[in-house]
Order: structure tokens, then C-alpha cells, then sequence
């Protein structure tokens, strides 16, 4: 049985989108990128909302630009190996590999999808998440949290949700950034 992890770049006041500009700083740096390429091998199976998709697509051709370092490299090829699967009611088709657009979440199937699998799966961004949180589906929390504090936008945990959690996994990183890894009581 695969587990389900919600991951996300995060500011210190909590918010996975900021109301206005960017998260801030540390999660391009090499280390930090290879670190989170580590952490994510294990997941083959990716669940995405329309505008994570729309972001996270970069990776399905970013092993073909020039000079591209080992660790973009190797994420890339990870990326592009693992299933897709992006919710959508607006999203008319895909430009990735081994993608499928659903247009409703179901939790049901998504507890199937968990139950069958070998292998981790991910929700990625903060909406899509927030219904998954809501069913129970989320096994371990993954935060990647910046020296920002942005003072509005999406929060990494939904309003009205209490959460229990364990810590077991903790890393700081030399650009601040630290990576806190929690699981579900």
C-alpha cells in the first residue's frame, strides 16, 4: 500500500501561494533541489490540480535544454517516468506523458489508487490538497519552509482542519530553508 504525501514550498507564516509576489528564497539551490528530488523518488504516482500541473509541466522537457545540471536532469527523468494524474473541469488535454486529466476528485478512488499501489503517490498544491486532507487521505506532510514571511495568499493547511501530527524528519539548510517531515497520528 502506497502512502499519500501532500508537500509544498511554504513561507514561515504558513502560506503554500503568496497574495503577491513569491515564497522566497532557498529552494533553487543545488543541494536543496537534489534533497527534494531524494525525498520524491519514491513517489510514482503524481495528483494534481490544473495550475500545479501547469507548473510541474516544465519538467517534462526540462532534460532537453542545454548545459542542464545533474540534479535538473535526474528530476526531470523522475518526473517523466511517474504517472500524472491532474483534476480539472477546464483543462481540455495534456502535454505530458503518462498523464490522464480526471474532472472531479474522488476520494474513494483515490483510496483505491493508494491501496493498489507499490509505490508513494503526492497531492501537489494547497487547493486539490485541502480535499484530500478533508477525506483522510493524507498519510505524511512534507513542508519545505522559506525565512519569508508574506502576510496573505493560500495557506499550506486548510481553515477548519485539525491535524495531529508527528514529527520524523527535520533538516536545515545553509539558505535557511528547513525541511520538516510529519506524519499522520
Amino acid at each position: 500500500m502506497g502512502k499519500l504525501v501532500y508537500s509544498m514550498i511554504t513561507s514561515l507564516d504558513g502560506y503554500a501561494v503568496a497574495a503577491e509576489g513569491d515564497l522566497g528564497t532557498g529552494a533553487e539551490d543545488p543541494e536543496v533541489h537534489t534533497f527534494i528530488g531524494d525525498v520524491f523518488r519514491p513517489v510514482r504516482t503524481f495528483l494534481y490540480g490544473r495550475r500545479m500541473y501547469e507548473t510541474m509541466v516544465f519538467w517534462e522537457t526540462a532534460d532537453r535544454e542545454p548545459d542542464v545540471p545533474a540534479h535538473i536532469l535526474e528530476y526531470a527523468r523522475d518526473w517523466q517516468a511517474a504517472d500524472k494524474i491532474v483534476y480539472s473541469t477546464t483543462l481540455e488535454s495534456v502535454s505530458s506523458t503518462r498523464t490522464r486529466i480526471e474532472r472531479t476528485f474522488d476520494p474513494d478512488a483515490v483510496r483505491r489508487l493508494k491501496a493498489e499501489s507499490d509505490h508513494d503517490l503526492s497531492v501537489d498544491g494547497p487547493t486539490l490538497a485541502a480535499q484530500a486532507i478533508a477525506a483522510g487521505l493524507v498519510d505524511e506532510y512534507h513542508l519545505f519552509v522559506t525565512t519569508s514571511v508574506v502576510g496573505g495568499g493560500t495557506r499550506f493547511f486548510p481553515d477548519g482542519v485539525r491535524l495531529d501530527l508527528d514529527l520524523v524528519e527535520e533538516r536545515a539548510f545553509d539558505t535557511g530553508l528547513v525541511y520538516a517531515r510529519y506524519r499522520t497520528r
